[in-house]
């Protein structure tokens, strides 16, 4: 049942609640708020409320510069570290002009209209995202070190696992926030570790990876800790991805369970997501660090799609009933997710639409020398990801060009920088290990 905001009103009176966070995503996936005092709530549900979108990056410029946060209040939740009394809410916000009209940088009203899509096709489309994480020391002054605060592996248990108390509680709290924990272990990586959450509507899920990210960074810094979401931050070490599953129902009976026919609706679907992989990897892996990640350690590096094995691009795991489903293994945690998944649907969708035939797939290691021979590639930088997602046809289709120009041109100043810097370490350090 969703929440009005009457409902929302009702329970601020009645919980001891305070302050308001309005929470949003700038165009490339970095989370804002701004808080108000609960007092002002009913003011803003009916008026919204104004900020400066020119001070958010690939927004609006300053002689236009007014945009309106209107929050959804199925979105509620309560932030568990805060404080009782006093209680803390969150919300999540939809942008629009002054005038009313939807603003275009929006993206999660990119995502709404993506389902909106799906469901006019006749389907149900759920979106489960496994995010991956690191943690690490801090130093005396509470600054970030490279330090991993373990070394364990895969799956290991303490004492090589010092993670788990603490992966423990993140869980606690993301079921008082209403996302419903899965799994939760120590990944391949010194300090590496990946919680999952029960698959959703792609919109909730959207909404559910920037939750889990903000309470992971929360506890682990109450915890004395720094968690980083950036794809490679140690080089010796395992990348972070953030693998996209997505299932999809007609009629009740899941699309992907059995075989998968090449002219199948299933076939043309993961046929559409390979055929536009390459343009769409600016947005599935957007910093200069991405690509550092491609092609070991379970990262694909090239377009190719098989049940099971990890080396591919696209996967069908083992599973049954609703839980039969694509993984798509490239995206990483840096990623804005309302523009990720909504592209992923929208590239599954052409190709339902055109009737793509489903390749044959490779069921070969290709993390193995030479076993990758005759199949195209992933870009292998951010540069040359910009350059196919600018020269893309689908991609203008489906962004409006100001939000594509201001996409690309923040990605082309990360390049430059990147590539010019004097301590390519150090930049590093500060614009994408401390930021992620």
């Amino acid at each position: 049942m969703k929440h009005t905001a009457q409902d929302i009103l009702n329970y601020v009176e009645d919980n001891d609640v305070k302050f308001v966070r309005l929470a949003f995503c700038d165009i490339f996936g970095n989370q804002k708020n701004i808080s108000v005092y609960s007092s002002e709530l009913p003011r803003v549900f009916e008026y919204g409320i104004c900020f400066d979108g020119s001070s958010i990056a690939g927004f609006m410029n300053t002689e236009e510069s007014d945009l309106i946060l209107w929050p959804d209040p199925d979105t509620m939740t309560i932030l568990p570290w805060r404080p009782a009394e006093g209680r803390v809410m969150r919300m999540y916000c939809d942008i629009t002009l002054p005038d009313g009209k939807p603003f275009e940088g929006n993206c999660r009203g990119y995502l709404q209209s993506v389902a909106k899509r799906i469901q006019a096709k006749g389907l149900s489309c759920t979106v489960g995202c496994e995010c991956e994480f690191y943690l690490f020391e801090t130093d005396e002054h509470g600054n970030p070190t490279r330090i991993p605060m373990d070394h364990g592996g895969y799956f290991d248990m303490a004492p090589l696992d010092k993670g788990e108390n603490i992966r423990r509680e993140i869980c606690f709290a993301m079921e008082d926030m209403g996302l419903q924990p899965q799994h939760s272990h120590h990944e391949s990586g010194h300090g590496q570790n990946e919680i999952d959450f029960l698959y959703s509507a792609p919109l909730r899920t959207a909404d559910n990876v920037n939750t889990l990210k903000s309470t992971i960074k929360a506890i682990a810094g109450s915890n004395g800790l720094f968690a980083s979401f950036m794809p490679k931050p140690l080089a010796d070490q395992a990348g972070s991805g953030m693998h996209v599953n997505l299932s999809l129902t007609r009629d009740g009976r899941n699309l992907f369970a059995g075989d998968i026919a090449p002219d199948s609706e299933a076939g043309h679907f993961i046929a559409g997501i390979l055929a536009h992989a390459r343009e769409l990897t600016a947005f599935c892996n957007p910093v200069p660090n991405s690509y550092n990640r491609f092609g070991s350690c379970e990262a694909p590096r090239y377009i190719s799609w098989s049940r099971q094995n990890r080396s591919q691009l696209v996967r069908l795991p083992s599973a049954s009933g609703e839980f039969c489903r694509l993984e798509l293994r490239s995206p990483d945690p840096a990623c804005n997710p309302y523009l990720v998944i909504g592209l992923i649907l929208a590239a599954g969708l052409d190709g339902i639409e055109r009737e793509l035939p489903l390749p044959a797939p490779v069921n070969r290691n290709l993390f193995h020398k030479d076993a990758a021979a005759g199949l195209e590639s992933l870009p292998r930088t951010l540069r040359e990801a910009i350059t196919v997602a600018a020269q893309s046809d689908f991609i203008a289709r489906e962004l409006p060009l100001a939000v594509m120009n201001k996409y690309f041109e923040y990605q082309t100043q990360l390049c430059i920088a990147s590539e010019t810097a004097h301590d390519p370490a150090a930049w590093e350090r500060e614009h994408c290990f401390l930021v992620l």
